[in-house]
């Protein structure tokens, strides 16, 4: 654990429907609603981009410290619904399309894929630790 466990980030408008995410070491990420051809990732695609991409880093680290991968590619999808409980995802899946070239080392690649990819989620992947377990999210209005 490290000594601050709190993360955040700054959302900030930018225009009608189109926002900009700033992380506590300056890095950004745009996103918007994703209307009338808007290519930027929605904050739907972007829960997705953070479930696929926190375990393919958990994988990718316990991986290619044997080989480099030939192929790395995550695809994660979900069912969009609104019902009595409100708007969610459901169904979610992360599915990993990884392969390894000839080798003693990309052998042990492979070898511990499946395993990675299991503590991965059971365990190390904060993302989908917390979506799975869930945690209450508070929304306030600051005193303006």
């Amino acid at each position: 654990m490290t000594d601050n466990p709190v993360r955040t980030v700054t959302v900030e408008r930018t225009s009608t429907g189109h926002f900009t995410a700033t992380n506590t070491r300056g890095g950004t990420v745009s996103f918007g609603t994703g209307a009338d051809g808007d290519t930027q990732f929605t904050p739907v695609e972007l829960l997705l981009a953070a479930l696929g991409g926190c375990t393919a880093v958990d994988v990718d680290i316990a991986t290619s410290r044997h080989a480099e991968p030939a192929e790395f590619s995550v695809a994660v999808a979900g069912n969009k619904v609104g019902d009595d409980l409100g708007n969610r995802l459901t169904d979610l899946t992360v599915t990993f399309s990884v392969t390894f070239p000839d080798g003693e080392g990309a052998d042990r690649a492979r070898a511990i894929l499946p395993r990675a990819v299991k503590t991965s989620h059971d365990r190390l992947c904060t993302v989908s630790r917390t979506v799975e377990i869930g945690t209450p999210v508070t929304a306030t209005v600051e005193d303006a």
